[in-house]
């Protein structure tokens, strides 16, 4: 601890002295009278942290990972669709990365990877390690930020998530329905809402968000910015079309809860809503539908989204491999000529 207590004046002072690389480095400050035990405690742990790491002369050391998330909060958050989301991630982690400098990111990430562990939902619960998908996605968000401080605002010379490795996922989906299973999951839902939603998900491919926002327009439906920030349009399935005329406001929620109970009636309760989209992906890829306009529809600004589709089109991969080394009608000709 550098923190002192003076008596006298009824104030903490910040003093650092330490021999750090051969070179004593000494700072000194007196703190405002205001300020609690916990605030000298904090001032302390970010301004050591900044001493060590220009001490030791580390390319963008003297920036905290803080800094970087703050910049991050107020300059980036505000502009994604899913900021809140990205904001409540950061702010469960923020243990991990306080005080530290942004050199530190790599030993933060791995930190993360080896000690996060899932809120009790119950007192007396006791918490859970997290699943690899939701390690992977906050250090992303997190290496996010600090690359965001890095372009814009100069921490340091080099990429500071270059060294950072984060958890492999496996995210190919098994659970697809086809159009019948679908019908039955529509019958069994009691909201009429939520049944029409589940209809216009299984003919779009589009998300539930993006399904209760979306507004009918001739035969296409047009959304504002979806999930990766970019416009898009949807047509309009035929066997959808009431559907898109007579979909009410209804509250997410609502649409979650209604079709969950229903697939749990005809004895799927493993299905999620948002599987449904994954069954629409199913349909187009077991219908010849190539993987690159699959991911057009589904509005995958990356191709690896849609790659996890691949493993559905086996059948068509069979009859590829089935041609090699036939020989073609034009061949025949030739060789008969």
């Amino acid at each position: 601890m550098s923190i002192t207590r003076d008596k006298a004046r009824g104030q903490f002072v910040f003093e650092f002295d330490r021999w750090i690389g051969g070179s004593r480095i000494r700072a000194r400050k007196r703190l405002p009278r205001t300020w609690t035990s916990a605030q000298a405690d904090e001032y302390d742990r970010k301004t050591s942290a900044k001493l060590y790491a220009q001490a030791n002369g580390v390319g963008g050391g003297h920036h905290l990972i803080e800094e970087a998330v703050a910049h991050y909060l107020k300059e980036r958050i505000p502009k994604l669709e899913t900021g809140m989301n990205v904001a409540r991630e950061l702010a469960l982690i923020a243990h991990f990365y306080t005080g530290r400098p942004l050199s530190a990111l790599p030993d933060v990430c791995k930190a993360l990877r080896l000690k996060s562990m899932s809120v009790p939902k119950k007192d007396g619960d006791k918490p859970r390690p997290l699943s690899d998908a939701t390690v992977r996605l906050r250090i992303r968000y997190l290496t996010a930020a600090c690359r965001w401080a890095w372009k814009h605002h100069g921490f340091g010379e080099a990429d500071p998530a270059a060294k950072v490795t984060v958890p492999e996922v496996k995210n190919e989906r098994y659970f697809y329905i086809d159009r019948a299973e679908m019908l039955r999951i529509a019958r069994a839902t009691k909201n009429r809402n939520a049944r029409m939603a589940l209809r216009i998900g299984f003919y779009s491919g589009m998300r539930l968000a993006e399904i209760l926002r979306a507004i009918p327009q001739g035969d296409r439906w047009h959304l504002g910015k979806t999930k990766n920030g970019d416009p898009r349009i949807v047509p309009i399935h035929p066997r959808a079309a009431v559907c898109a005329r007579n979909l009410q406001k209804v509250a997410k929620i609502t649409v979650q809860k209604n079709v969950k109970a229903a697939c749990k009636a005809v004895g799927m309760p493993w299905l999620h809503f948002h599987d449904i989209r994954h069954s629409t992906a199913s349909e187009m890829v077991n219908a010849g539908v190539d993987l690159y306009t699959v991911g057009a529809v589904l509005g995958h600004k990356d191709p690896r989204s849609t790659a996890r589709y691949a493993h559905l089109s086996t059948d068509r991969q069979a009859d590829a491999i089935a041609k090699v080394g036939q020989i073609s009608p034009t061949t025949k000709l030739r060789r008969v000529a």
